[in-house]
């Protein structure tokens, strides 16, 4: 009868759209792919691959058994994980995070994965929210936490928590004593984030549905530069409100009043739903007891939130 590297070779040769992909994957050669689904066709009795298409295009009978392949296969990794212990579990994860949670409480996310699953190697990777996305879709990357302004049939997404921004500028750039107007903030040179990343998304459909119409705008996808722009005085743009208090203390910004204020971000997790195992539970549990956006470059050490979010510390 089959076996699981049969069925594995099958599942991501249809995952990723090609042999080498799937070797790639699954850390092999191309020829012990095609081995695998050769003696898989032998003992159906049955193409799998449509041998006349110049890509790796399954047959009916394929398709079936990449979809039973898929199903199997999750049997197999939830069956694993359920009679391990946690600290048992090897596995690399690659976890793809923005700038702001980088900068923020990425620290104690890894030291609690160390905690709690030490024989996970886990990978960060910061990047936009965009390239993010697309790199789940594609299956290069385990979980992401990102805004949640992402709609993927095929993701699951587990709320984090929330940020607040508020508009800011170096001091005596807005000649303004009280409040003021969207549209008058819009005659200063606004800069913002841009389309590759979620925050930059959602803000650039709300001011749009605000009918604001944005003349002056500098994009970058870099929230160093944003910040830097920022304290030289080329311009306006959204920060945390919290996150950056002290730069404001420090007379290096400027808050602003400015109605309506911005919605609050929303964070999120997302890993593919056909990639749903123990241990990335488990992880996004982890993440929503220490997600705290409140203070730059947090060190490993539980706040007095993450203190109160572990009182029941297993994440199983």
């Amino acid at each position: 009868m089959w076996t699981y590297k049969q069925l594995e070779a099958v599942y991501w040769i249809a995952r990723l759209g090609g042999f080498s992909q799937a070797a790639a994957k699954l850390h092999t050669t191309q020829s012990a792919i095609s081995r695998r689904v050769q003696e898989l066709e032998l003992q159906l009795e049955t193409e799998l691959f449509d041998r006349t298409a110049r890509s790796s295009r399954l047959t009916e009978k394929g398709e079936e058994l990449a979809t039973l392949a898929a199903n199997l296969l999750a049997q197999r990794d939830a069956a694993i994980e359920q009679f391990r212990r946690p600290d048992a579990i090897a596995r690399r994860l690659r976890l793809g995070v923005t700038e702001l949670t980088a900068m923020t409480w990425l620290p104690r996310l890894v030291a609690l994965v160390q905690q709690y699953y030490p024989r996970v190697t886990i990978e960060p990777e910061v990047d936009s929210s965009v390239s993010l996305r697309d790199r789940l879709m594609n299956d290069d990357i385990d979980l992401i936490i990102v805004p949640d302004v992402f709609r993927e049939g095929r993701a699951v997404c587990t709320r984090l928590g929330s940020v607040q921004n508020v508009w800011m500028c170096k001091p005596g750039l807005v000649n303004t004593r009280g409040s003021m107007t969207l549209q008058e903030l819009a005659a200063y040179r606004l800069l913002s984030q841009g389309v590759l990343s979620g925050t930059g998304l959602m803000y650039s459909r709300w001011l749009k549905d605000h009918g604001v119409e944005v003349e002056h705008n500098l994009q970058s996808s870099s929230l160093i530069a944003l910040i830097g722009l920022m304290v030289s005085g080329i311009g306006v743009s959204y920060l945390p409100a919290d996150c950056f208090a002290s730069m404001v203390d420090s007379g290096q910004l400027q808050m602003l009043d400015v109605n309506p204020p911005l919605p609050e971000t929303t964070y999120v997790a997302m890993h593919l739903a056909d990639q749903r195992s123990n241990l990335l539970a488990g992880i996004v549990m982890l993440a929503q007891s220490c997600c705290n956006f409140s203070r730059l470059f947090q060190d490993a050490g539980p706040s007095p939130a993450d203190e109160a979010a572990n009182a029941n510390p297993s994440p199983l």
